[in-house]
C-alpha cells in the first residue's frame, strides 16, 4: 500500500514494493498524490512499470545541452547543428521537462514557428533534431520517454527552388563583395564593400564548381592539384569522397588564394595555413547578407535617380542558390548526366534534377 503524508502545504506519496525502487512524489492536493500512487501500483501489477524519474527531473534544455556537447561534435554538420540546437535552447520549449514534452506541446510549438514566418523546411529540420535528441535520450541514456515528433504532423516539404542569377544580379553582387575603400581615401572612414578577402573568392568558386558550402570550408590545400586541375574532397555530405574537376576560372581563383595565403604567412611570419577558406559559417552568412543588402540598396538608389520603378532584382537570393546556378551552368557543358552527377556529387539523379534549372529561352535556342 502507498503512504500519503503531509509535508507542509504539500502531500507526499510514497510507494514501496519488493523488486522495485522506492518512489516518492509531492503534490499540491491529496487526491493527486493518491491518484499517482494508484497508477504506479497498477503498472507494477501489470508488469508495465517504468522508471520515469529522469524524464520528470530533466528539462529539454539540459538534454539539448548534453547532446550538443557529446553527440554533435561527432557529426560532419556539427557547426550547423550546433547553431540550430542553440536556437532551440533559447526557445520557451526548452523549459519543459521531458515527461511534459508531449505531441500537443510540440504541435503548438510547430504552429507558432510557422506563424512567425519560418519556412516549412526549416521547421522540418528542427523537428529532425528534436527527434534525434529524444531517440538518443531513450536509447543511450536510458531515459524512459516517448518521442513526441512521431505523434505530430510535419510541415510539407518545400517546393524545389529554381532561383538563378538574372540580368546583372551576379555582377552587382560581386561588386558589393569587393573592398572599395582604396578607391577614395576619404571613404576609409566609412568603409564600403566587404573587408573579408575570402568571401568573394568563395562565392566565385561555388559558382564555378557547384561545391557545397561545407565542402568549400573543409577544402585543404594539400588536396588541391592545380596542375591536374582537381580538388579532392575526402568526405562529403553524403559520406562519399569526391574529386572535383576545376575549370580554368576555378584554377585562377585558387591561384589568387594561394598568393593571398603566402603573403599573409610572410607578413605574419607564420606557417602557411592549409585551409583554403579559413573563415567560419557565421562570417560567411553575415558577409553575404550584407553584400546582398548593399547591392539591392545601390540598385534601388539608381532606379530612384533614373525615375524608374525597381523590380525584384537581388531579392530572395540565397547562398545555396549558387549551387543551383553552378549545376545549371555545368549542365550546358556536360551533356552526360552521369558526368554531371560525378562533378556535383549527387548520388540520386532525382535530387540532381532539383538543382538543374535550364532557362526555357536557352532550351529554345538549342531546338533551332
Amino acid at each position: 500500500m502507498a503512504t500519503i503524508v503531509a509535508r507542509g502545504n504539500k502531500w507526499q506519496a510514497k510507494v514501496r514494493r519488493d523488486g522495485y525502487p522506492p518512489m516518492s512524489k509531492s503534490f499540491a492536493r491529496r487526491g493527486d498524490a493518491e491518484s499517482w500512487a494508484r497508477q504506479q501500483e497498477a503498472e507494477m501489477d501489470r508488469g508495465a512499470w517504468r522508471d520515469r524519474s529522469s524524464a520528470d527531473s530533466t528539462t529539454f534544455y539540459k538534454l539539448l545541452e548534453r547532446y550538443v556537447k557529446d553527440v554533435s561534435p561527432t557529426k560532419r554538420g556539427a557547426d550547423v547543428e550546433k547553431l540550430r540546437i542553440e536556437a532551440l535552447m533559447r526557445d520557451d520549449i526548452a523549459r519543459y521537462k521531458l515527461s511534459g514534452l508531449s505531441p500537443l506541446v510540440l504541435a503548438e510549438w510547430r504552429d507558432r514557428r510557422l506563424a512567425a514566418g519560418c519556412a516549412g523546411a526549416t521547421v522540418r529540420r528542427e523537428l529532425d533534431i528534436v527527434s534525434a535528441v529524444m531517440n538518443w535520450a531513450r536509447r543511450e541514456l536510458m531515459i524512459e520517454v516517448e518521442n513526441p515528433v512521431a505523434g505530430i504532423r510535419r510541415p510539407p516539404p518545400s517546393r524545389a527552388r529554381e532561383r538563378r542569377f538574372e540580368g546583372d544580379e551576379e555582377a552587382r553582387l560581386l561588386k558589393a563583395l569587393e573592398d572599395h575603400a582604396d578607391e577614395d581615401p576619404a571613404s576609409k572612414a566609412y568603409r564600403k564593400g566587404s573587408r573579408n578577402p575570402y568571401i568573394k573568392p568563395l562565392v566565385c568558386l561555388a559558382t564555378a564548381t557547384a561545391m557545397r558550402r561545407g565542402e568549400l570550408l573543409s577544402l585543404q590545400w594539400r588536396n588541391v592539384d592545380l596542375e591536374a586541375r582537381t580538388a579532392h574532397l575526402p568526405e562529403t555530405k553524403n559520406g562519399d569522397s569526391r574529386t572535383v574537376p576545376l575549370s580554368t576560372t576555378a584554377v585562377a581563383i585558387l591561384r589568387d588564394l594561394q598568393d593571398l595565403r603566402d603573403k599573409r604567412a610572410k607578413k605574419n611570419n607564420s606557417d602557411v595555413d592549409n585551409t583554403v577558406f579559413p573563415i567560419s559559417i557565421a562570417a560567411i552568412k553575415k558577409c553575404y547578407q550584407r553584400a546582398l543588402s548593399r547591392a539591392r540598396t545601390d540598385y534601388v538608389a539608381e532606379c530612384e535617380k533614373a525615375g524608374t520603378k525597381p523590380d525584384g532584382r537581388l531579392l530572395g537570393l540565397r547562398l545555396h542558390d549558387l549551387r543551383h546556378e553552378a549545376t545549371s551552368r555545368l549542365a550546358e557543358r556536360l551533356d552526360n548526366i552521369l558526368e554531371l552527377s560525378a562533378v556535383t556529387g549527387h548520388r540520386d539523379i532525382r535530387m540532381l534534377k532539383r538543382y538543374y534549372h535550364p532557362r526555357a529561352s536557352d532550351l529554345a535556342k538549342k531546338l533551332g
